[in-house]
Order: structure tokens, then C-alpha cells, then sequence
């Protein structure tokens, strides 16, 4: 007795067990034809189709077959999003192979963060990936991938002064810019990565020699919005010098909120930038884009301890990963 028209794969093999085991294997397979042993091995038929699916006179007389149904976990198709299923390997009876951005038994789950996408996948590259950090709605980020062992989450980035970084309280709260360019991810978000672990900061500048240097604090963290969002930062380690630890514990200040201690004067007007300003600033890496040496004091994306202020940085990225990646 065999199932005819409906073999989707055949191949030779040593025992009846071995076909079951390749129906297994196989998504689509819900039962097998195994032919008479020839030469030592056995002909094994994989079927889309089974006699209670499709009428019974799909099933024939062939000298020497077996027809049986196999209960094919995958047939099911239990991996949600795209994900492959592959039968055995779990009490489940079946694993999913699940899409970078996806994790959990059945892919359902989307990664909380760029290190999460990075350790399941086998060669992560850079670029726009969509996140779900714990208990918060999904939303796209820009992963590195590359610097310093990957795993690092974008919030901000200037490469060539094509987005207007001098704005509203708004526009920083919820974003603005291109993820694939210039952009800045939105202080809430911000809070949302840092807020269900342990993050650490790294920050890569650029000037426009080609020369570079970076700071990583390995404490990283921007409080609410009921908290103005407040910078909780670190010890720092790099090559660029430590210009964000006189910012350390600040409110964030925009053009049309002021919360710095310059009584009254706000320096987000003063300097074109939004930032957490103390009595404004040792760093300002979203400031006035100018091209390297200027002579308006403070007025560009200055990092004083590298460059000082009468210089404006080419790029500049600011991105976190887990401290336990």
C-alpha cells in the first residue's frame, strides 16, 4: 500500500526508521512510502497528504510499500513571524529557527535591543532593526554591529549637518531625523532601553582630519520625563577625555525648556543645541554643525576635552549596550 501523487521528496535509505526521521525533518511531510529493501537499502517517499486529508483511493496496491501517517509537529506551522520549524530536539517535539529580530519558543517574542539581535543571529551587519524593549511598544533602531564588538544600540548621530538639531522639547522627547543618516532617537525611547537594565554608554567622535576617539562610561541611564530626564552616568574610560561627567545628574534643557544653572540665561538658545546643560557645557554633541575650526567660542558639536571649543566635530555617535554582554 502506498499514497500516490503526493511524494514531495524521495531518497534511498537504510531502514524505515531513517524515512520517518527524514518526514520529520521536512515541514511539509504527514507521512511516507517505504519500498521493499533492494541492495540493502529501502526507497523512502515523503507525502504532503494523508488518507484522512484526502480520499482514500489516493492510497494504492504497490507490491512491497508501506504507507504510513506520520504526526509531523511542524504541520501545525506552531513558529510564528516566518520562523523555520524543525521537528525533534525539544520535549515539544519540534524547535523554531527564528528570524534576527525575533526570539522565544515559538519566534514571538521581538529582542529587546541590539545585543539581543546580535547574539542570536550568526553575522549581524549594521543597520535599521525594529526592537521590543520589555514591557514598551516596538519601535526602530540603528545597531552597530561592528565597533568594539557589536551589540551597541544608536541613539544619536551627526555625519554632515543634514538635520536641524536646534529644536523643541517635543521633537527631542519623541525623535526626529533619519535612522539611516542623521537622527536623534527620542528621549523617551532612550528611557525605554535604559530602564529595564543595566546599560553602558559609549560615544565615537570624528574630527574632520580623519583623526578619531571615543568615551565609555559603564553606567548609562536618562530618567523619565515626570524627571526631566536626568543623566545617570558612570565611571569613564576612552581616549577622548571626559566631557560628560560635568553633565552628570542634569535635567535635559531644549530651546523652549530650560532646566540648566545658568539662572535665567538658557543655554540651549545660547548655543543652538539641546543637551543636559549644567552651567552649559563641556560637551555638546548637539550643538550649531559647524566644519572643524571656528571663532565663535562654544558654538558647535565641541567635546572640550578633546578638541576643546572653538572646534566642531564631524560625527559623533552615542549608542548603549548592557553591561553584561
Amino acid at each position: 500500500m502506498a499514497m500516490k501523487n503526493h511524494a514531495i521528496k524521495s531518497a534511498e535509505v537504510s531502514n524505515e526508521g531513517s524515512c520517518k526521521v527524514m518526514c520529520l525533518m521536512e515541514p511539509n511531510c504527514v507521512s511516507i512510502n517505504v519500498g521493499p529493501v533492494v541492495g540493502g537499502n529501502q526507497k523512502c517517499e515523503l507525502n504532503n497528504a494523508t488518507e484522512e486529508n484526502h480520499a482514500t483511493f489516493l492510497l494504492v496496491n504497490n507490491p512491497g510499500y508501506t504507507y504510513l501517517a506520520i504526526e509531523n509537529p511542524c504541520s501545525s506551522s506552531p513558529c510564528l513571524n516566518r520562523g523555520i520549524c524543525q521537528a525533534g530536539f525539544t520535549y515539544k517535539g519540534f524547535r523554531c529557527v527564528c528570524r534576527e529580530r525575533f526570539t522565544g519558543e515559538t519566534c514571538q517574542i521581538i529582542k529587546g535591543n541590539c545585543a539581543e539581535i546580535f547574539k542570536s543571529a550568526g553575522k549581524p551587519t549594521d543597520g535599521v532593526y525594529n526592537i521590543k524593549p520589555y514591557n514598551f511598544l516596538a519601535f526602530d533602531v540603528f545597531c552597530d554591529q561592528t565597533t568594539a564588538g557589536g551589540g551597541w544600540t544608536v541613539f544619536q548621530k551627526r555625519l554632515n549637518g543634514s538635520v536641524d538639531f536646534n529644536r523643541s522639547w517635543n521633537d527631542y522627547k519623541h525623535g526626529f531625523g533619519d535612522l539611516k543618516s542623521e537622527f536623534w532617537l527620542g528621549l523617551d525611547n532612550i528611557h525605554r532601553l535604559t530602564s529595564d537594565n543595566k546599560s553602558m554608554l559609549r560615544v565615537d567622535l570624528e574630527d574632520f582630519e580623519g583623526n578619531t576617539a571615543y568615551a565609555e562610561y559603564n553606567m548609562f541611564g536618562v530618567m523619565s520625563e515626570k524627571d526631566k530626564y536626568k543623566l545617570i552616568l558612570g565611571s569613564y574610560s576612552g581616549t577622548s577625555g571626559d566631557s560628560l561627567a560635568y553633565h552628570r545628574g542634569m535635567p535635559f534643557t531644549t530651546r523652549d525648556q530650560d532646566n540648566g544653572n545658568r539662572g535665567g540665561q538658557n543655554c540651549a538658545i545660547e548655543y543652538q543645541g539641546a543637551w543636559w546643560y549644567n552651567w552649559c557645557y563641556k560637551s555638546n554633541l548637539n550643538g550649531l554643525y559647524h566644519r572643524g575650526n571656528h571663532s565663535s567660542d562654544a558654538y558647535g558639536v565641541n567635546w572640550f576635552h578633546w578638541k576643546g571649543y572653538r572646534y566642531s566635530l564631524k560625527r559623533t555617535e552615542m549608542k548603549i549596550r548592557p553591561v553584561e554582554f
